[in-house]
């Protein structure tokens, strides 16, 4: 998730708080597919989650007596970018308790914008699947017309253990990879487009909104690995949050590296992290738990790769 921090793209608060808006804006598309999707109850579950961000924030500003932050744009992307990362069937009241976890405890506890360790809608996302496991990963729906339950494209991996050739699970039916790129499947609100989600990356970099090297190397070294282990690459990339997490989960300004190489590595970690725990693990997604582990260790690669203000290269000036 993008959020405000000491990033060089960032100039002023006016900058910072365009850029935001920005972000929102970037999303907006997979947004608009989702409730196209799957419904009345995708656009349920983000109002929910985009209106108790906010009013979370505002309550917590005002109790507090910190100043309002409202209208920067943070709270509104953490609560779009929850609803974009659940699944359209969960009960509203859970999409709400996520959100103001979301805001309260993994933003404003740590000190508000910029202090936080972990990214603030992964974690929310965290709490509810660990506190409501089945609502969050067991009651999937096809999109709409059909719009009955139906199992994800990683899950029928996942069941099948191994790919056993290019275009089959199994014995299943043959993988409609131009469906899954397009985005005509089941699974969270905002991660079904892959077509959507690289032009939101596109706006992203173009505008230096986020820096290429972190979603690049991240579903780059999960494609490899995946390529190397005998799986079917281009499904466990066109499927799942992978693309949707490398573009706006790990690009988080506060959670992740500031300086290139670390974003690299960070990138690589967050990939490598994917490909263990959907290869080996129990569980078939895998990129919220590789990110949130990853941002724990974003201060030892920011010293692991310090970056240096004021210096050139050795015969240049200061």
């Amino acid at each position: 998730m993008i959020q405000l921090s000491s990033s060089p793209h960032i100039a002023s608060k006016i900058t910072t708080r365009h850029v935001m808006w920005a972000v929102v804006i970037s999303m907006l598309p997979e947004a608009v597919y989702g409730v196209i999707l799957f419904g009345i109850p995708a656009l349920l579950t983000i109002c929910a989650s985009v209106a108790t961000a906010i009013v979370s924030e505002f309550l917590f500003n005002k109790i507090t007596g910190k100043k309002q932050t409202v209208t920067d744009g943070s709270a509104a992307i953490t609560g779009l970018l929850l609803a974009l990362v659940l699944p359209p069937t969960l009960p509203l009241w859970q999409t709400i308790l996520g959100a103001a976890f979301a805001i309260i405890v993994a933003k404003q506890l740590f000190g508000g914008l910029g202090s936080n360790v972990w990214n603030p809608a992964l974690t929310g996302r965290a709490f509810l699947f660990a506190s409501f496991p089945a609502a969050m990963g067991a009651n999937w729906i096809s999109p709409l017309p059909d719009a009955v339950s139906s199992a994800t494209i990683l899950s029928t991996l996942k069941q099948a253990d191994a790919v056993t050739s290019a275009t089959t699970v199994g014995a299943a039916a043959p993988i409609d990879y131009l469906a899954l790129f397009f985005g005509r499947q089941a699974g969270c609100i905002g991660e079904s487009s892959i077509m959507l989600i690289l032009i939101s990356a596109v706006f992203l970099i173009a505008t230096k909104i986020v820096d290429w090297r972190t979603p690049v190397f991240m579903v780059g070294t999960f494609a490899l690995l995946m390529w190397i282990s005998g799986g079917d690459v281009l499904a466990h990339v066109l499927s799942g949050g992978l693309v949707f997490g490398a573009v706006f989960m790990a690009t988080d300004y506060v959670t992740s590296p500031v300086t290139a190489p670390g974003r690299i590595v960070f990138g690589a970690g967050c990939g490598l992290l994917t490909f263990l725990i959907r290869k080996f693990g129990g569980y078939p997604e895998g990129v919220m738990f590789s990110i949130l582990i990853m941002n724990s260790i974003v201060p030892f690669l920011n010293k692991l790769t310090p970056r240096m203000y004021g210096y050139k290269k050795q015969g240049g000036s200061k």
